[in-house]
């Protein structure tokens, strides 16, 4: 693990674990997913997946979401509250694309509120200390998927909504032409936040994979996305007993 990652996650990190046997149990992982499913990991797996991975690394697991969609955190562990996003990469990795919360409580096409409230509304849901991604790219060989995972602070500039401008977004067409339609924001380092009101006024967040957003990779792996067996002849392989 790269100095200049673990000093930006918690003190105690690179001590609680060793970076060869993190990133052998998360092909491990994934590799075990993939040998009954087809379908890219969601988030909802990758909350189990990643539970798993940090177990059996030694670090303990106080609780888990068990695949709610309340907003937050998701795992509560030994280095801090973690949230669970997955996500795809854009054509040769350039970027991705993460949805966060719903904001209707904030605004909307009724009342379009106003960046400090957006802002505060952002971070008064953010009760977790790290994102986890889970990234694939389906596009460079269609019989494989290429995942990265990233664990990024929370508070990390391009993640942290203060560290933008707010600017309202005009539709540009149509009856909404003319009128406020959502927000977004400047660019930064590639990065950007934006919230449409058509879409549940749900907060998105454009990450552009520069160099120093990849320093936050902390393990990766290939995996066919053709299963070796389906879950009957998982059952008859280890000649399970009801």
């Amino acid at each position: 693990m790269p100095n200049e990652l673990t000093s930006q996650l918690c003190p105690t990190f690179e001590q609680l674990f060793n970076h060869e046997e993190l990133q052998e149990n998360f092909n491990k992982c994934v590799q075990g997913y993939h040998l009954i499913n087809s379908s890219p990991i969601n988030e909802t797996v990758w909350e189990e997946l990643n539970a798993a991975v940090f177990s059996s690394i030694g670090i303990n697991i106080f609780s888990k979401s068990d695949g709610s969609h309340s907003p937050g955190m998701d795992i509560s562990c030994a280095i801090g509250n973690i949230s669970n996003k997955s996500a795809k990469y854009s054509a040769h990795r350039k970027s991705i694309d993460i949805s966060s919360y719903r904001l209707t409580t904030v605004c909307s096409d009724k009342n379009c509120g106003d960046p400090v409230e957006i802002i505060n509304e952002i971070n008064r849901r953010k009760n977790f200390e790290y994102y986890s991604f889970i990234v694939r790219d389906e596009l460079t060989d269609p019989e494989k998927i290429t995942y990265d995972w990233l664990l990024i602070p929370s508070n990390y500039s391009i993640l942290e909504p203060s560290s933008y401008q707010w600017n309202p977004m005009i539709g540009q067409r149509g009856k909404n032409k003319g009128s406020q339609v959502g927000w977004n924001t400047n660019v930064m380092d590639g990065s950007k936040m934006s919230i449409t009101f058509s879409m549940s006024s749900q907060l998105w967040i454009h990450i552009d994979m520069t160099e120093q957003v990849k320093k936050f990779i902390v393990a990766s792996t290939t995996v066919s996305n053709k299963p070796m067996y389906n879950y009957i002849q998982l059952f008859k392989k280890f000649h399970l007993h009801l």
